[in-house]
């Protein structure tokens, strides 16, 4: 069974850094593209960075230059280095990846993680 654990949220002044991280766990054969998304109260969902296997990276407009998404395929993580933070970015950050497990290995699906908070204020 897949599961992808998220972790590195917390409480964080304005201004300031967090940096987040999603382990992928279990019988996994390989692993595409990897994402962070983040749902803020009363707001819908927003993508706010992608890295594919190759290592190629698209970011939200509004978090490029301050978030760095990255990925360690030797420890099946994706890691999200967050700075110069704003209380508007306070949400649920997540993590998502597009895998494939034995043995359908051709096949890729996608899994979530739960979901770790971020809160953005003074």
């Amino acid at each position: 069974q897949v599961q992808l654990v998220e972790s590195g949220g917390g409480l964080v002044q304005p201004g300031g850094s967090l940096r987040l991280s999603c382990a992928a766990s279990g019988n996994i054969f390989s692993i595409n593209a990897m994402r962070w998304y983040r749902q803020a109260p009363g707001k819908q969902r927003e993508l706010v960075a992608a890295i594919t296997s190759g290592g190629s990276t698209n970011y939200a407009t509004s978090v490029k230059g301050r978030f760095t998404i990255s990925r360690d395929d030797a420890k099946n993580t994706v890691s999200l280095q967050m700075n110069s933070l704003q209380p508007e970015e306070t949400a649920v950050y997540s993590c998502s990846a597009d895998l494939s497990v034995p043995p359908l290995t051709h096949l890729l699906y996608n899994y979530w993680g739960q979901g770790t908070q971020v809160t953005v204020s003074a």
